[in-house]
């Protein structure tokens, strides 16, 4: 069983790590920068092995660090699953539970589901992150336990340790400029698009997976001539003639100088769902807003 110093010396090394800074982690404990550095000395001296390397500009892992970090987690993770048994046998689910979400979800709205969440228990603390590097980044979070959950667009199979239950989807379509030479056409399939320049997502964001995947199949390059991480901003690229885009139909409120059409032939059908970790339990809390999401996705 671990005790209390020990569950003290992993919670300043995994804030330090998570952080990269000292000065970060002292903050976000509450507590000051001495007192993080001296818990971490001890922890290192306690292990026989440096877990950080400090200089100037920012903190990083050692190879011990690396291979204490997720373990230092599943440490945390054990000891707040026992609270929340505990909680749970007393009528109230406390703890922190940290959600994962893409820059612009649409099919849920995320304030309500998690206001929702936060009036009925009081007691958990939300942390509510953005990845800028889309699913991908959300998915290598869940991986190294940073995340509890994640809204997440992932077509097809999930990567390996992740368990993905798709709650939502879409179909994309095709956003043109007023007078683009495809506008007045009645069908419009991939192989037309061959050699327009687009408006997308970087990799690793689902939506792109999905039109980049709808290329492939159809044996077709493109060219992205713009990247994008906000998806209300796509459309109002396109209305200034610098490209087009395929989009789900609610990231395009004002129309007014677009076209949107339907892409014949081709699977563009864009998956949210809501990602766990497959190796951890999810804790009373996880378990409660995955119910939650159910209910709302439903």
């Amino acid at each position: 069983m671990i005790g209390d110093v020990e569950l003290r010396h992993f919670e300043y090394f995994v804030a330090v790590a998570e952080e990269r800074s000292f000065t970060r982690a002292a903050a976000r404990l509450h507590v000051v920068q001495s007192g993080v550095s001296s818990v971490i000395k001890a922890l290192e001296r306690d292990l026989g092995a440096d877990l950080l390397e400090r200089n100037s500009k920012r903190v990083t892992l050692t190879d011990a660090g690396e291979a204490l970090l997720p373990r230092a987690r599943a440490a945390l993770d054990a000891a707040q699953a026992a609270r929340d048994a505990v909680a749970e046998v007393h009528g109230g689910l406390r703890g922190t539970l940290r959600i994962g979400t893409l820059t612009s979800v649409g099919l849920i709205d995320v304030p309500t589901l998690i206001g929702s969440f936060h009036r009925t228990h009081p007691g958990v603390k939300l942390q509510l992150t953005v990845s800028p590097r889309g699913s991908v980044g959300l998915l290598d979070a869940l991986t190294d336990g940073s995340l509890d959950l994640a809204l997440v667009s992932v077509p097809g199979r999930p990567p390996a340790g992740i368990t993905v239950r798709q709650v939502a989807w879409r179909r994309l379509d095709l956003v043109l400029p007023e007078g683009h030479r495809l506008a007045g056409t009645d069908e419009v399939t991939i192989a037309d698009l061959a050699d327009e320049p687009f408006v997308d997502f970087p990799e690793g964001y689902g939506n792109r997976v999905v039109v980049d995947r709808a290329f492939a199949a159809a044996g077709v390059q493109r060219r992205v001539g713009i990247e994008v991480i906000d998806i209300g901003s796509g459309a109002s690229f396109v209305r200034e003639g610098l490209g087009i885009a395929v989009l789900p139909p609610f990231a395009v409120p004002d129309r007014r100088g677009l076209i949107l059409k339907s892409v014949t032939g081709a699977d563009l059908d864009w998956p949210l769902g809501v990602a766990v970790s497959a190796l951890r339990a999810p804790s009373a809390a996880a378990r409660a807003l995955l119910a939650l999401i159910g209910e709302t996705a439903a």
